[in-house]
């Protein structure tokens, strides 16, 4: 699984909207000098966690973005979902298809099986995480996502 440019920034700016506490709300030019990301694709960026009820815009002098639910209610499963899709999609079969209109494949496929059960655990583990979790600093993440005999060897 490859994260793209654009979940990975969403996030981001997802995070820093979060950071600014309950009810506050950040501008664009903030959020981009903040991450070092250009203010037009921060501007890309809010629009479409706007359009996925991530986040309201909030006019007037302290103007800017505020997070529309709360953090705890946010989990990092639909945001990347929203953000860039799933890993295995129903129709994910269909656009490999070669130069068939089916797939060679499409009635017995080990592959497939293979795909819904990857996409399964993702489901499983990012629906657990939420946007409030990914508030903490990263030695208190590791703790709570990895067991500490892993996390050594990982490390």
């Amino acid at each position: 699984m490859k994260l793209s440019a654009q979940e990975e920034y969403g996030f981001r700016c997802l995070i820093r909207v979060a950071s600014a506490g309950e009810g506050a709300s950040v501008t664009i030019p903030e959020i981009g000098q903040a991450e070092g990301l250009s203010i037009h694709y921060v501007g890309k960026l809010m629009r479409l966690l706007r359009q996925g009820k991530f986040v309201k815009s909030v006019r007037g002098q302290a103007g800017g973005y505020a997070l529309a639910r709360r953090p705890e209610d946010i989990t990092v499963a639909e945001v990347l979902a929203w953000l860039g899709g799933r890993l295995f999609e129903p129709g994910f079969c269909d656009q490999f298809s070669g130069l068939k209109q089916l797939c060679t494949h499409s009635i017995d496929c080990s592959i497939r099986s293979l795909w819904r059960a990857v996409q399964s655990a993702v489901d499983v583990a990012l629906s657990g995480i939420t946007l409030s979790d990914l508030l903490q600093d990263e030695s208190a993440m590791s703790e709570r996502l990895l067991p500490s005999t892993r996390r050594e060897v990982q490390l």
